[in-house]
């Protein structure tokens, strides 16, 4: 069996659901790239997911939920008094935004423990991070979190990353612009958002974003341009993507990692560029249709794909 591992932090979601009730969900950036992913990939690739969670009541919803959705759970690791953190998303005209209570996530810890990051991270085809996961570590934590991939590369795994920049988790801009570049430095896919690396990095354009990216070392850069046109490289050659069917979102959330998970499990199952990138827009498209990071497997059209 073949497998791709997302490692994270998986938190619980707030979002409206009518007056002032709320729907509590579970989700996170790389859980929802592996639900995506698990939604798309065949059946001989196992979907594992990788993070850490407390022993209380509500920590451990997570690791049932994670199977009954088709996620292996031998890579969740639990902290003895920590927790899972929590964010509330905010609506306005589809567009969200968050407000979050994660200092005590026990995700915060998941680098801590060098023979534990070994284990979370052995026998992965794919191997999946964000700039969330990096930023929720201590600087220490993600330095081994990054050495642990490089040596993960050099064994022939393929490694993810979507840098997913969220600079109030960041210490200061310019860590986070280091850690990411040094990142980049070990990952073979980057998958970065046009308006958070025009934040970041003061890039012109998407172009500007691959260029950079390809200097770096990293043989297939695909930029994400919130619908618009897609700038790419892969194995030495450029492309753009552009002419995809526009929708007016009901909720953003999860967009980019829908297309992460659909594009992922594309190229893993052996789909040129371009039908990875197709199939990530298709599956995107219809996430922001859907309220909240997860939209139902049973929901989810595959039929743009094939």
């Amino acid at each position: 069996m073949k497998r791709l591992v997302s490692i994270g932090e998986c938190m619980l979601e707030l979002s409206a659901a009518k007056g002032d009730l709320w729907r509590m969900g579970i989700a996170g950036d790389t859980l929802n790239t592996a639900w995506y992913a698990r939604a798309c990939l065949p059946a001989d690739w196992v979907v594992a997911y990788g993070t850490c969670i407390g022993t209380d009541e509500v920590s451990q919803r997570i690791p049932t939920f994670l199977a009954e959705n088709g996620l292996e759970t031998d890579r969740v690791l639990t902290h003895p008094t920590r927790s899972v953190g929590l964010y509330m998303i905010s609506l306005h005209d589809g567009e969200r935004s968050f407000t979050y209570w994660r200092d005590t996530s026990a995700a915060r810890t998941l680098a801590s423990d060098p023979d534990r990051l070994l284990a979370l991270t052995a026998d992965a085809n794919v191997l999946h991070v964000s700039g969330i996961t990096l930023a929720i570590l201590p600087p220490v934590g993600r330095a081994a979190l990054i050495e642990v991939l490089r040596q993960r590369r050099s064994e022939g795994c393929t490694i993810s990353f979507d840098p997913n920049l969220r600079p109030r988790l960041w210490e200061n801009p310019q860590s986070a612009v280091e850690a990411l570049t040094e990142m980049a430095r070990v990952a073979t896919i980057v998958l970065p958002s046009f308006d958070d690396e025009r934040t970041a990095f003061g890039d012109a354009t998407p172009d500007d974003t691959v260029m950079r990216y390809v200097a770096l070392g990293v043989d297939t850069v695909v930029v994400k341009n919130g619908g618009g046109r897609i700038a790419a490289s892969h194995g030495g050659r450029r492309s753009e993507f552009d002419g995809f069917a526009r929708v007016t979102p009901v909720d953003t959330t999860g967009a980019g990692d829908s297309f992460n998970g659909a594009f992922l499990a594309a190229l893993a199952s052996g789909q040129p560029l371009h039908a990875a990138v197709a199939s990530g827009h298709c599956i995107a498209r219809q996430v922001v249709g859907h309220r909240g990071g997860l939209m139902p497997k049973d929901k989810i059209s595959k039929t743009q794909m094939d």
